[in-house]
Order: C-alpha cells, then sequence, then structure tokens
C-alpha cells in the first residue's frame, strides 16, 4: 500500500474539512413581511369552508439549505389581526368567544424538528399557542424556488409553502363546535418568502 506524503495529508484533510464546512452552514432567514400570507378554512353551519386570514405576522428560522436541516424557528401572530371580510364577524371572532385577542395578543409557533423528505420538502412538527395552550402541530412543508431575488432587494430568497390541520377545541376553543354551526376542524395555509441574512 502506497504511503502518504505529509503534504498529501494535509491536502487530504483540508478537503474534508472543506467539504464538511459545505455540508453545514446554517444560515439565519426572516420572513418578508411584504410577502407573508396566512389563511384559514373552516366549515360555517355545513354551508361553506369559510377562508379567512391574519394579515400581521413576524418570524425566522435557522435552516441549512444543503443538508436541509432547521435548527430553529418561531412565527408570532397577532391574533387581533384576523380577517374574514366581515367586520362584525371578525369582531366576534377576536372575542372571547374565539381567539380572545385582548388576553392572549399573540399566537406562536415554534418549530421543535424538520424531517426532510426530498429537495422539496418534508414535514415541520413543532408547538402551537394558542388561548395560553400549547400543543403539538405537524405541517406538511414544500420548499419552493431558492435563489437571488430578480428584482427589488436582490437577496437571496427562500419561498415556503406550508399547510396543516388542527382541532381548535383541544386548545378550548369551543364555542359552537357541539352544535355544528362551526366546525371543529381547522384547515392553516401558510405561504412567505423569506430573506436569508447574508
Amino acid at each position: 500500500m502506497q504511503q502518504m506524503t505529509p503534504i498529501r495529508v494535509v491536502l487530504v484533510l483540508a478537503a474534508a474539512m472543506a467539504s464538511s464546512a459545505l455540508q453545514a452552514a446554517p444560515a439565519t432567514y426572516r420572513i418578508d413581511p411584504e410577502h407573508f400570507s396566512i389563511a384559514f378554512l373552516v366549515e360555517h353551519a355545513g354551508y361553506e369552508k369559510l377562508i379567512g386570514q391574519f394579515t400581521k405576522a413576524e418570524g425566522e428560522f435557522v435552516y441549512d439549505e444543503e443538508a436541509r436541516t432547521l435548527q430553529s424557528g418561531h412565527v408570532d401572530v397577532r391574533a387581533d389581526s384576523v380577517f374574514s371580510n366581515h367586520d362584525k364577524r371578525d369582531a366576534h371572532v377576536r372575542s372571547g368567544e374565539f381567539l380572545n385577542a385582548k388576553a392572549y395578543p399573540l399566537v406562536r409557533f415554534v418549530a421543535k424538528q424538520y424531517r426532510s423528505t426530498g429537495a422539496a420538502g418534508g414535514i415541520l412538527t413543532g408547538d402551537l399557542t394558542l388561548l395560553g395552550q400549547t400543543h403539538p402541530v405537524q405541517l406538511q412543508v414544500t420548499l419552493n424556488k431558492a435563489a437571488a431575488y430578480p428584482f427589488g432587494h436582490r437577496k437571496y430568497t427562500l419561498g415556503v409553502s406550508a399547510t396543516a390541520t388542527i382541532r381548535r377545541s383541544q386548545w378550548g376553543m369551543t364555542y359552537a363546535v357541539e352544535n355544528g354551526l362551526v366546525g371543529d376542524e381547522v384547515k392553516l395555509l401558510f405561504e412567505f418568502e423569506a430573506l436569508r441574512g447574508d
């Protein structure tokens, strides 16, 4: 077996270290508030699935695109920013019978684990705090385009789509569940662009 010279050993070690560095390059991504949509669908008396939104939220996460690993992340949503295109209904949803936005102004999601299922996405688990209660939630994540923005800020941007389904009664939001006027199951949809901090 041919012995490696000291110089060759150094070169091999340097290459291995460089490869390792490429595989472990987590970066902080901040959600662009101008391109951040949170929507929900909930059944209304069996006639329709009402579509609503939250218009004010912020968040960031630490992600290694090469290794497809997530170190941390969170999203904070203003409960009083709920919007369903009907003022009286929105006031009701902000009330103590639903979001109780005065007592609990923030809905918070904290990421715990991300399992990549390939280059196109994965499964994100985390804790959702709503009405003062915290329970685990699982999101199906699709990773969209990742590239330098073609105009405007020109920053490296990652586009993300995610969905989750929860039962609001798990967080103690039981108004109109028993009589079936408002569905217990709520589908959540997230669409956003996140800017990498360079």
